[in-house]
């Protein structure tokens, strides 16, 4: 959990960032400083299995973080208090998918079906990020998404539509190409928190170039 600033636009505003090992150490530190710097209280989710933390590593330098925040013992009533949550880049989404048992539906993946009822909640989505919805293709169908230029196949067969944009805004939706654009993505969140009012579609933007990270992040 990282600590808000009290006087900032997003006092008393929480956002969730899903987190499993492999994520990119530069984009999640980020995140936790910049929405701290607007007010907002950020909290580390993850699902823990039954224990009362897990410690993850990051892909490029194998950095710990420890989360204590147990998605699957969120309630729908306490998942309503958050005004945001961020799926990141790197495996975060692709571990995060993973059922036990192969029909069964994963609970990150509840989670986010939850969280879709949730009209006024910011669902995030960087990178690699929508691999998370694979089996709840309902989420984003008929909906435009940026995603990392591996992903575009897979976008399309969820029946989502791909925009070649480093990042799309789709009201309550909000899509980035890669991790390099965690700070498009953590300023269209911060603007639609401060502004629910805002246009609810992004207008076209200069194509960026996805990176060569390994993990395609």
């Amino acid at each position: 959990m990282t600590t808000a600033n009290p006087a900032a636009p997003l006092r008393g505003r929480r956002i969730g960032i899903l987190m499993e090992s492999d994520y990119v150490e530069e984009e999640i530190a980020y995140y936790q400083r910049r929405f701290a710097e607007e007010g907002a209280e950020v909290v580390l989710l993850s699902r823990l299995w039954g224990q009362d933390a897990l410690t993850f590593t990051g892909h490029e330098q194998q950095a710990p973080i420890t989360v204590r925040g147990d998605l699957e013992a969120l309630t729908y009533q306490e998942l309503t208090g958050y005004a945001a949550l961020i799926v990141p880049g790197g495996m975060v989404a692709d571990r995060l998918r993973y059922s036990q048992t192969p029909t069964a539906t994963a609970p990150a993946v509840a989670l986010m079906r939850r969280a879709f009822r949730i009209r006024h909640m910011v669902k995030a989505f960087s990178c690699h990020g929508l691999w998370l919805l694979s089996t709840a293709t309902e989420l984003v169908r008929d909906r435009p998404v940026a995603c990392h230029n591996n992903l575009v196949g897979d976008i399309r067969n969820m029946g989502a539509h791909y925009v070649d944009q480093d990042l799309v805004t789709d009201d309550d939706l909000i899509t980035s190409r890669t991790v390099d654009h965690c700070h498009l993505l953590a300023r269209a969140v911060i603007a639609r928190l401060t502004d629910p009012a805002r246009p609810a579609r992004t207008t076209p933007a200069k194509r960026g170039r996805a990176t060569g990270r390994r993990t395609g992040a």
